[in-house]
């Protein structure tokens, strides 16, 4: 079944017809063109979509949503349309009004692609081929309302994420998804430079509560020290509250915890029921990240024992969390790879991952940590603060990567082989250098700073999965 016609596409956006197409899929970035897709041409800061329609069109897509005249051939199908940015929301938005689908809406200043890629897998295995959810990490102002213009009519759940990182961006993206339950993973010091205090974060983080309808579902960390603020601001939006956290008093809380190297074992209430259930996801921020799934699995109505399965699957998540075995020289290390993004909170939980992993024979404890970014006036205090973490993660040596890192190589003085470096080129060098046979390397960092590049560096000798 086709995902949009032309004419649905020209009646929700206001738009005029110039050919009639059918699209199977809907993209703003001509790279990722797939035969079938609509292309629409969005004008950004730094370049404009109308100049690469040509590339879409090559690259197979059904038809344009444009705003002006393109160089196109003459038969390609068009939508003309006034604004392209505006349509694109419109076009979300007619897509979730034509769908009965449930709708999650999942934020927080870490585990939201986590918590967002468990949740379609649990609920997957309770309505197979009936989930559609955001990809990658599609969690602003253009990654929204394009995941909804992607969902298909027949859905029976989707699940958002909703980023941001200014005060008044969820207001805005909540009232386009409308979600009918919102989870908030964790409030945390991320994005210090546009806040004044972490209650400010908190607060801009409950604006996503303000787009469910009466009687939805808001879901919120209990352990976090601005689980009161965010209940308030749920209650007072009308939305039924729940719990989820390690401690008693949760509504979703851990029973029995067993933390492993590579994974964690977890016996959890979840209001009257019961259910033990393997992570294969380590670490103590993951059981928080599973809880949060299990109330959202719950509230939606779904399986609560299939969404244990599907946890127990979840290991291979790219830039969050999943293990590479490489290649070196007559052995292999493990790689730990988090290149995706960085905060203070989501350092030291995966610094207490690395802590819990126990390399063999003579291998080290290994880190390659990159700059966190938007950290305003409290940069230097938040990078000194991750020495504490490193140390007790037993490292035995760390390339520091980024100009910010400079109060953690003095924090960290002579306790450690401590090498720094300017950029990610520069750490994919000293990490070929540094790196031996049965070593264990965690990758983080801001996405910014291009960590990434050293994981694929790296998997390029890749040998399959690691278990450890």
């Amino acid at each position: 079944m086709s995902l949009w016609t032309s004419a649905a596409i020209a009646a929700a956006t206001g738009g005029a017809t110039h050919g009639d197409f059918v699209a199977n899929g809907v993209t703003f970035d001509s790279r990722e063109v797939a035969p079938g897709d609509l292309f629409i041409a969005l004008k950004g800061e730094a370049t404009d979509g109308h100049r690469f329609v040509g590339k879409a069109v090559e690259r197979g897509a059904a038809g344009l949503l444009v705003s002006e005249t393109v160089d196109a051939p003459p038969e390609t199908p068009i939508v003309r349309v006034a604004d392209t940015m505006a349509a694109l929301n419109a076009l979300g938005a007619a897509a979730r009004d034509r769908s009965s689908a449930l709708r999650i809406g999942v934020t927080g200043s870490v585990g939201k692609t986590g918590v967002k890629e468990a949740l379609k897998a649990a609920l997957s295995r309770f309505a197979p081929d009936a989930v559609h959810a955001s990809v990658k990490s599609y969690n602003n102002h253009t990654g929204v309302p394009l995941s909804l213009a992607r969902m298909p009519a027949a859905s029976r759940f989707g699940v958002f994420e909703m980023g941001m990182n200014h005060s008044g961006e969820l207001a805005e993206l909540t009232q386009l998804v409308r979600p009918d339950i919102a989870i908030v993973t964790w409030v945390a010091s991320a994005h210090r430079e546009f806040f004044a205090s972490e209650t400010d974060i908190a607060r801009a983080k409950a604006e996503i509560f303000g787009g469910l309808p009466a009687g939805g579902t808001a879901i919120i960390p209990h352990d976090n020290e601005h689980a009161a603020s965010l209940a308030r601001a749920a209650a007072d939006a009308g939305a039924k509250v729940v719990r989820f956290g390690l401690n008693d008093g949760a509504d979703v809380h851990a029973e029995k915890i067993a933390l492993h190297p590579d994974c964690s074992c977890v016996t959890a209430r979840i209001g009257s029921d019961t259910l033990t259930f393997k992570i294969g996801m380590a670490g103590r921020h993951w059981v928080n990240n599973a809880l949060a799934v299990l109330a959202g699995v719950q509230a939606a109505g779904g399986d609560l024992a299939l969404a244990g399965l599907a946890l127990a699957d979840l290991n291979d998540l790219p830039g969050r969390g999943r293990r590479l075995r490489v290649a070196v020289g007559s052995g292999q290390a493990v790689v730990i790879d988090e290149a995706y993004n960085a905060n203070p909170a989501s350092m030291a939980a995966s610094l207490a991952v690395l802590r819990d992993v126990a390399p063999a024979r003579s291998g080290r404890r290994l880190a390659l940590l990159g700059s966190m970014k938007e950290l305003g006036a409290l940069s230097d205090e938040f990078h000194a603060g991750l020495a504490p973490h490193i140390r007790d993660a037993g490292v035995a040596a760390a390339v520091l990567v980024g100009a910010e890192m400079k109060p953690l190589v003095a924090a960290l003085g002579r306790s450690i082989d401590v090498r720094h470096v300017a950029d990610a080129d520069a750490a994919r060098a000293e990490i070929s250098r540094m790196i031996g046979a049965d070593d264990v390397l965690l990758v983080k960092g801001s996405n910014s700073i291009g960590l990434a590049r050293v994981i694929e560096a790296l998997g390029e000798s890749q040998s399959g999965a690691a278990e450890t």
